[in-house]
């Protein structure tokens, strides 16, 4: 089980803004914040640390449409995923429903998604307008000091011990990209446990290779 505490999240200055933001969500002018990133960025750690400082509820966008919105909106919520549910009508409305709701009883949202929400293709032209006007945070591509980070975490979730050097050989060879982190990681994983062998540079450049990167 990843660890999703506050204290698990390594802020750089690829993050440093979002991470203030949730931590200040009280102060949200509009009681509402869209976080958009690529996959791996920590958009779902920050999630949970926001659920975990304001007891908010967390739903999958792509469950909205048969959710009890009522409910949900009585009290703080977070949507991931919300780009995923455009051109889903009966979804749409249901968040539409829900961000009015939510909203009105005088809670706060959160939204998560690839993109900002000017680049969704939404279909109901009403939820595209609140989702437009909704304060945007964007998590950028890890600078090298996050990208260690976020390589030692993914592997602490798995258990792996790089030798010394590892990391900081993979931050130099890899993509500044969340995304390959995870694949990379995978790859280094699934080659020490074949190999039976602790994960060294050695290894690590095998990952990379067979990965083709």
């Amino acid at each position: 089980m990843p660890a999703q505490g506050r204290d698990d999240f390594y802020v750089s200055s690829a993050n440093a803004t979002a991470v203030a933001l949730i931590e200040g969500w009280e102060d949200w002018p509009a009681r509402k914040l869209a976080l958009n990133g690529p996959p791996g960025s920590g958009k779902t750690h920050l999630v949970h640390v926001w659920r975990d400082l304001s007891g908010a509820r967390i739903l999958p966008a792509r469950d909205l449409a048969g959710a009890d919105i009522p409910a949900l909106a009585a009290g703080h919520v977070a949507i991931e995923g919300a780009d995923t549910i455009a051109g889903d009508r009966a979804a749409e409305e249901a968040f539409f429903h829900l961000h009015n709701l939510t909203l009105a009883e005088g809670n706060s949202l959160l939204i998560t998604a690839r993109a900002a929400p000017n680049h969704w293709p939404l279909i109901l032209a009403d939820l595209a307008s609140r989702m437009q006007a909704t304060p945007t945070c964007t998590l950028k591509d890890p600078d090298d000091e996050l990208l260690a980070a976020v390589l030692m975490k993914q592997m602490g979730d798995r258990q792996i011990l790089p030798t010394p050097g590892t990391i900081p050989y993979l931050v130099r060879r890899m993509p500044r990209a969340f995304g390959d982190a995870s694949r990379v990681v995978e790859a280094i994983d699934r080659l020490a446990l074949e190999r039976r062998r602790p994960v060294t540079r050695a290894l690590a450049a095998e990952a990379l290779d067979k990965l083709g990167l």
